[in-house]
């Protein structure tokens, strides 16, 4: 028995040993032997990672208004367990349908959706519609919710209604379809796809940060020295060479043209001569980046550097600067009009003029004339090598995504006489505007560029991008005689090709084309045309060079018809915007010796960026009269613009904000420019009839664009009380540009 008893003990008590030395061992592989892993585990269940994400660098033009920005955006969830316990499905699948425009059927999928148990899901996001919408769209939906809120409570249950939302951010663009091919666009994977987008995206995107630290079960954070913080750096904000006034009035034009004339497409691009920096740069048809989605691919071209074209009659500058480079050129000699064999192949006029001087033929933009010119004066060597010098072979490298690079057929005789009037090559927009700003400039030929400013919000350094000189491809001497014959190809008024492109009071330099585009048949269809005008102004100091595209008018005029027209309406609207006086001095000359100022005058104050509160004490103290436009704090604009003469009882305009949004001001009594001046700083449009001052105004809206009609009478009948009855005159010429070439693509001359 006894034995029996210690045996039992010995057993229970190895079997206890044994357990212990099991838990031991189990205990001490689980501490030191497999440490790392479970340390690893609790560390999983006690630390926390919260991103912190980067914003987007802001785009802006050149004064700093906004073209692209981060905004506040909301994507809509429904609970499908909510709606279903509550019993809203119809109603949120109704008014959701309604709000967002997405497929009932699709949102009776979604509210119903479950999970591999049966069970329903308790979130799920209504893409795409109702993915990242703006503040104004979610008000939609509170409005949605708060309804079935009121529907709910009146049924005596929860006031729950399975609509919620994810904050997060998107990208705005502000302007809309202005500047969209500059500027691009996020698309909802969050890529940037084209314009500066795309090509500074590096520089935009920024960097995400991110907080680690550990929490306890409840997610509240303990204290302790292993805490991670790294904070976001935020993309770099871009500042544009773009003004958004000039690509305002581009818009504008180009609109008109396309509700009269129904082109294929349409390309302007204005820069500064001086710098190449790129004023304003459209294309149509376009798209609006904020919902590009509902646009088909042809609208997101930017043809303004990467279509090629044949450029016609614009080329012939470039012959024409070469030729007075090399000192060949004789305004005064006289040749053959009519037709000429170079090449292997006859090239011709659209009529004969007879003996002519070369000044005519230019004028004329005979073909022939220019032929002589570039291939049988310069010659075939001399000639390519300048059409190599104003950058024709080579990519003008503007920071803009998808340059494409023009095609020259230098191999052929015939092709080399045919270049000469620009025919045989093909060149970018781009190409052609720095050659023509090569003329206007001086000779140089700069870098195309659309970045003036790189400011890192981080560190609040501030990178200024300067023009860079590629080479000088003429002489200045030579530059200015070149600009001085192209003014004449806009100021002569009989002869001129370009004298749809003549602004009253200002000095313009341009050369029309008009080409009859190629296809496989070469050049058939004779009603396919390409029209186009080229210039800058004011010859005498340049400050603007445009060029200007239409691709198949629904016209047969030519491009001094045309496109010269829109140049016109673009320049000189920028030249009245930056206060460049008709009588132009340059700003050295100003400084040096203003012009007297006639009796009972002074000079315009400068009141640019001064407070309202400032302006009005100042004003009152002189004895200017004044007109405060807008309800801001701060002088943004003014006209007349700073030293200009202005009379005792003229009015000086002050623009306090976006004219775009202003109270038209009355404006009776005050001359038609004087008017015009104080109407295109606050983008409204405007519509003249009569002449002398204005007597009345009415102001109308069409699809959101406001036009103000002016009446205007002569001093005269104001002081009588009594309308003219006389008609207003009318310009008359309708005749067309008489130069259209035969026989060599070209449908012109110009």
């Amino acid at each position: 028995m006894i034995k029996k008893i210690k045996l039992r003990t010995l057993l229970i008590g190895g079997c206890i040993t044994l357990f212990f030395a099991l838990l031991i061992g189990r205990v001490f592989y689980l501490q030191v032997m497999d440490n790392e892993f479970w340390k690893a585990q609790a560390l999983s269940k006690w630390s926390r990672s919260q991103p912190l994400p980067a914003s987007r660098g802001t785009i802006m033009d050149r004064d700093g208004d906004i073209l692209a920005m981060d905004a506040p955006a909301f994507t809509v969830v429904v609970n499908p367990k909510v709606i279903q316990a509550n019993g809203l499905e119809d109603d949120v699948v109704k008014g959701l349908h309604e709000v967002l425009g997405k497929k009932e059927d699709e949102l009776r999928e979604l509210v119903r959706a479950k999970d591999d148990k049966g069970e329903f899901l308790v979130n799920r996001e209504v893409r795409t519609e109702g993915y990242k919408i703006d503040q104004e769209k979610k008000a939609e939906v509170d409005e949605l919710n708060e309804s079935l809120v009121d529907k709910l409570k009146s049924e005596g249950k929860s006031s729950e209604t399975g609509i919620a939302f994810i904050r997060d951010k998107k990208r705005f663009y502000p302007k809309h379809e202005e500047a969209a091919h500059v500027v691009g666009y996020i698309n909802r994977e969050g890529t940037a796809v084209g314009g500066i987008e795309s090509f500074y995206d590096e520089y935009l995107q920024g960097t995400d940060g991110f907080a680690s630290y550990k929490s306890d079960k409840k997610g509240i954070k303990l204290p302790s020295e292993d805490d991670l913080y790294q904070p976001a750096l935020n993309g770099n904000n871009l500042k544009l060479t773009v003004d958004d006034t000039i690509q305002y009035y581009i818009k504008e034009a180009m609109l008109e043209a396309v509700k009269e004339y129904n082109p294929v497409s349409m390309t302007v691009i204005a820069a500064d001569p001086n710098t190449m920096e790129i004023l304003g740069m459209a294309n149509m048809p376009t798209y609006d980046p904020n919902t590009f989605w509902e646009y088909d691919m042809k609208n997101f071209n930017n043809h303004a550097v990467r279509s090629i074209y044949e450029p016609g009659s614009t080329f012939k500058i470039v012959t024409l600067a070469s030729a007075i480079e090399e000192k060949l050129f004789n305004p005064n000699d006289a040749y053959q009009s009519g037709s000429i064999r170079a090449g292997g192949r006859t090239h011709r006029d659209i009529g004969s003029w007879g003996p002519i001087t070369y000044l005519e033929g230019v004028k004329r933009s005979s073909n022939v004339a220019f032929v002589k010119l570039g291939y049988e004066i310069l010659g075939k060597e001399r000639f390519t090598n300048y059409i190599r010098d104003f950058g024709f072979m080579e990519k003008t490298q503007i920071d803009l995504p998808g340059e494409s690079l023009g095609i020259l057929n230098m191999t052929n005789e015939s092709d080399i006489s045919t270049m000469t009037y620009g025919y045989a090559v093909s060149v970018t927009p781009i190409q052609q505007l720095a050659a023509i700003s090569t003329v206007a400039n001086g000779g140089k030929l700069m870098k195309a560029h659309m970045v003036k400013e790189i400011e890192d919000p981080n560190t609040g350094t501030v990178q200024t991008i300067e023009p860079e000189m590629i080479r000088q491809v003429i002489s200045p001497e030579a530059a200015r005689e070149t600009g001085m014959y192209l003014e004449q190809v806009v100021s002569d008024q009989v002869n001129g090709t370009g004298r749809h492109a003549y602004i009253d009071g200002y000095r313009v330099a341009g050369k029309t084309g008009t080409a009859i585009k190629s296809s496989t048949g070469g050049y058939a269809d004779r009603s396919k045309q390409l029209v186009s005008f080229i210039g800058y102004a004011p010859v005498d100091d340049p400050k603007i060079a445009v060029l200007v595209i239409v691709d198949e008018p629904n016209t047969d005029k030519g491009g001094g018809a045309v496109a010269a027209p829109i140049f016109k309406n673009v320049v000189s609207k920028t030249l009245n915007y930056w206060g460049i006086p008709k009588s132009h001095l340059s700003e050295d000359d100003g400084k040096k010796k203003q012009p007297p100022i006639p009796e009972n005058t002074h000079r315009a104050p400068d009141m640019t960026g001064e407070q309202v509160s400032e302006v009005k004490a100042k004003l009152l103290e002189e004895g200017v009269t004044f007109e405060l436009l807008g309800s801001g704090n701060t002088v943004k604009q003014q006209y007349p613009p700073p030293g200009t003469p202005i009379s005792g009882g003229q009015r000086l305009y002050l623009l306090t904000e976006d004219g775009a949004s202003m109270k038209i001001p009355h404006l009776q009594g005050e001359s038609l420019r004087d008017a015009m001046e104080v109407l295109t700083l606050m983008r409204v449009k405007v519509n003249v009839q009569g002449e002398g001052y204005v007597a009345e105004q009415l102001e109308t809206s069409e699809n959101g664009q406001r036009t103000v009609h002016l009446t205007l009478r002569t001093a005269e009948e104001l002081a009588t009380g009594k309308d003219s009855e006389g008609g207003t005159s009318t310009d008359g010429d309708h005749t067309e540009d008489s130069d259209k070439e035969t026989g060599n693509g070209s449908d012109e001359g110009e």
